[in-house]
Order: structure tokens, then sequence, then C-alpha cells
């Protein structure tokens, strides 16, 4: 670690900020992209290089510097977006770099890529990086390809899958089960037992940091979660645990929760609330990545900061 130097984009972002606290306490110097001018933290470089919507000239952003960690990208928003600004932002600009990072003589390039592009089935098998990639939307297809072009370059990449993260600043799903978690009453929920794989981003963290040492196994793509899974009913149990609660879940049986969820026109909402996704970390954790933080554990310490209830 020695004082390397490395740029990471999309660092204003949920995960950027914990990646960034990660590499400085383990001795890399780190510089980071913005979109536009403005004040930067405490001894982190900054260079302004623009929207990844249009081609940019990295070089000022790359010149000594010996590793790079591309976090910015256009997120998971569901359907309705354009294909094509998925693949001009999360592929074409994450070639671009990464091509530029090659010019520069970047020594490791880390691209988090998502789960989505393993494949974006619930209740299926464990999902395996052996498995063949079948992506299910946009979004899943642009990161795909980002990682199948990155295969073609002679840079020594490594792409990260991550499935949710979850963490202080979190949003979407985890934050809607953290204003569950907080309610006063008592939960339905107790039934919806799938087992589901999640991310403390501690755990992200470690594993970019793991990404960048010369015994990490590169030009290949790694699924990162913590090891156990946990249910629905788990989350919330560690959430209410973080809030010096009880579980507070009570038995409805899931069949009655669906139909309530289709009446109220939030059925497929419910099917992902509720539906199981397993991902085995297990490439990461042969290669030798050992998560510091313990999933129960990390929840309940999100909820105890978070100022709920």
């Amino acid at each position: 670690m020695n004082g390397e130097r490395v740029l990471v984009t999309g660092a204003g972002g949920f995960i950027g900020p914990h990646v960034v606290a990660a590499l400085k306490a383990s001795g890399y110097r780190v510089r980071v992209t913005r979109r536009s001018a403005g004040p930067a933290p405490d001894s982190i470089e900054a260079v302004v290089t623009g929207d990844l919507t249009s081609p940019i000239d990295w070089s000022r952003a790359l010149d000594d510097v010996q590793h790079v960690v591309h976090l910015a990208g256009l997120a998971h928003a569901g359907p309705g977006l354009d294909e094509a600004l998925y693949r001009r932002i999360n592929t074409d600009a994450t070639l671009e770099l990464a091509r530029a990072a090659y010019r520069a003589g970047v020594a490791r390039f880390v691209h988090i890529s998502s789960i989505k592009a393993q494949s974006g089935a619930f209740d299926g098998p464990p999902l395996r990086e052996s498995d063949t990639p079948a992506p299910d939307d946009a979004y899943g297809r642009s990161k795909l390809a980002a990682e199948q072009g990155l295969a073609g370059l002679d840079l020594d990449w490594v792409s990260l899958r991550p499935v949710l993260v979850y963490g202080p600043g979190v949003k979407a799903n985890m934050a809607a089960l953290l204003r569950l978690a907080s309610l006063p009453v008592p939960l339905p929920l107790s039934a919806l037992t799938a087992p589901r794989s999640l991310l403390a981003v501690e755990n992200l963290a470690e594993a970019v940091l793991f990404s960048l040492l010369p015994g990490c196994p590169v030009r290949r793509a790694f699924i990162v979660a913590d090891p156990e899974p946990i249910s629905v009913a788990g989350i919330l149990t560690a959430l209410r645990a973080g809030l010096g609660r009880g579980p507070g879940l009570v038995p409805v049986p899931a069949g009655l929760l669906r139909l309530a969820a289709r009446l109220a026109g939030r059925e497929d909402a419910f099917v992902k609330l509720s539906g199981s996704l397993v991902a085995t970390p297990e490439g990461l954790v042969r290669a030798g990545w050992r998560p510091p933080v313990e999933t129960k554990a990390a929840l309940a310490r999100l909820a105890a900061s978070s100022g709920a209830g």
C-alpha cells in the first residue's frame, strides 16, 4: 500500500465515501472524479471530468495513478429507462476509461458491476460465478457488456458483482425495511423466511481493497455477498434488535400477504420482497477475501445509527 494513488469514480454516491475511507485507512492516496467544480473532502484530490454521457479526456485524472476503482454508473432504476442510456454510461464509458487506464500504465482496474449482470432471477438455485450469465434487464445487460469488453483488453481488471448493499446512507429497498422496522407496532411478516443474500458496505469496501492486492486473481468477475444469507424476517429482527426492541413479528400466511399486495397493485414489489435470491461469494473467499463484519451485527448497527424509532 506504500502511498500508491487510486482514482475513484462515483465517489459521491452511497458506496463511494465508504470505499474512499477504506482506501485512505489502508494508506492509499485517493483522487476522486467530479462532474462539476466544488469543494473536495479534506486530504482528497479532486479532478473535474464532466458527465459520463459524453466521451471524457481522462489523461489528467489518470496522471500518476496506479489503480482505478470505477464506481460511477447509471444505477438500476427499473423499467422505463432507455437501454441505449444504460449502454452509454455503464458499458461504453467504462471501456473508454479502461482503455485510457491501459494507456496510462495503470496496474489494476476494479470495476463495480452488479449481481444483475449474473442473473435477475428470483427463487432459483444459488447464483455462482461458474453459471452462464443471464441478465434479464437493460441494467444487467449493460454491466455484463462492460465485463465482456474488459475481457478483450490487455489490462489487469477485476469486476465485482455485489448483491443488495446496505449500510449508513442506504436508500431504496433497505431503507424501506428500516422504516418498517422502526414502526412501534407488530409486523405481519414472520412468514417471509426465504433466504436472501445481502452485502454490508464495509464488506464491499474490503472486497475493493482485496481486489487491489497483487495476490488477487485478475481478469475475472467475482460475486460479492455476505457469506450467510438472511430472510426478510431475519433482517427485520436484526434491525429491531439495533433499535433495542424484540422482533415483534406475527404469523400471517404468505399467500394472504401476496393477495393483499395484489389488491393494492403492489404484487411485483411483494414478490421481490418475499422471494429468494442467494448468491455465493465462493470465488473471492477461496482467493482470500475475509469480510470483516457479520450480517446481523451490521444490520443492528445500521438501525442503531439511523436515528429511527
